[in-house]
């Protein structure tokens, strides 16, 4: 048994508003903590109009003042899109607020195209090639202040907040295990390099003050419903949209449809498919098999699920029946 949590993007339905997205992420982190997840993460894209999350630490306020006793946190902060002390400020005002339920996930993609990237960072090489530099600045800026340091994080320092680092390629792996922080791997959207990054973490771990031994978390596109086939029409919505961003096209979230054989060629299926290989889609006896052959292999400590369905019934419904595998070590509410 181990861990499940959720990884939220707020899509933005086709028919539906930014208001409606946030909405949405309320009562899905509300049913994650009903249900026994463990935590709750949003993901910081922007400049494209089917995601909601681009002010990411203000939508992880948001679903956190809607919850008691799960975790939440971003999944992840892209850290060289910010200064190291504003992400220090925000997550330490988020601890004040939330305490003991906040995570810091930190990636280097831009989550966004060049042009809008170079908008946020201005610099774009010195964001990228700083990144180990502002994960220790961070974490200083997070844990107790030195004697004359001379620039403070108010809110932020001696906040602790855990950090975690994201990854979808080998750099990761070995810069996560440098530092000796937990390890989070986007194989719900980047399949490929998975196990290799896994083993390179394990074996290179270094222990550290925040961590004693290696944390694997990886992740899997998610669509449950009563049958195989009410799932696979669910998750036509996400595979339209793969479609949609390998053609560099920007809509909301599309809604499902019964067929998706004239939406995408057969080089974009059989990309699409290779992309989204783990993904858990179908009845709950399907995902068990499926989940049950992708943690063995994987040998996880935590499974983090996207579940990107158009219809928020269908969403809240596919987060309970997720909740009923036996393999998913439901967290209990904190007294």
């Amino acid at each position: 048994m181990l861990p499940f949590s959720i990884l939220d993007l707020s899509p933005i339905g086709e028919d539906h508003s930014v208001r409606d997205a946030l909405e949405q992420s309320r009562r899905m982190a509300i049913k994650a903590e009903e249900e026994g997840y463990k935590r709750v993460w949003l993901a910081e894209h922007h400049g494209m109009p089917g995601i909601a999350s681009a002010a990411t630490s203000l939508v992880i306020a948001h679903v956190g003042a809607a919850t008691k006793t799960i975790r939440v946190g971003s999944g992840g902060i892209m850290l060289p899109n910010h200064s190291p002390l504003v992400v220090a400020e925000q997550f330490g005002t988020l601890e004040a607020l939330l305490p003991g339920r906040v995570d810091l996930g930190l990636g280097r993609a831009p989550g966004t195209d060049m042009r809008t990237a170079h908008a946020l960072r201005r610099n774009l090489e010195s964001g990228a090639e700083n990144f180990p530099h502002d994960i220790v600045e961070l974490q200083r800026l997070l844990g107790a202040p030195e004697e004359n340091q001379p620039i403070l994080a108010v809110p932020g320092m001696n906040s602790q907040v855990p950090i975690w680092l994201l990854g979808s390629s080998l750099y990761s792996a070995h810069l996560a295990a440098a530092l000796g922080l937990p390890y989070a791997f986007a194989s719900h959207f980047a399949p490929d390099m998975l196990i290799d990054a896994i083993s390179i973490y394990r074996d290179r771990f270094q222990p550290s003050a925040s961590l004693d031994k290696p944390y694997v978390m990886v992740g899997v596109m998610g669509a449950a419903a009563e049958t195989d086939t009410e799932a696979n029409r669910l998750f036509t919505s996400s595979q339209q949209q793969f479609v949609n961003l390998r053609k560099n096209i920007r809509t909301r979230f599309p809604k499902p449809v019964d067929s998706m054989e004239d939406l995408w060629t057969p080089m974009e299926k059989l990309s699409v498919e290779h992309t989204l290989r783990y993904a858990a889609v179908g009845s709950i006896s399907t995902i068990e098999a499926k989940l049950t052959d992708f943690l063995k292999e994987t040998e996880a400590d935590e499974l983090i699920i996207s579940m990107p369905i158009h219809d928020i019934e269908a969403r809240l419904r596919s987060v309970e029946l997720f909740a009923t595998l036996p393999m998913m070590e439901k967290t209990p509410p904190s007294p």
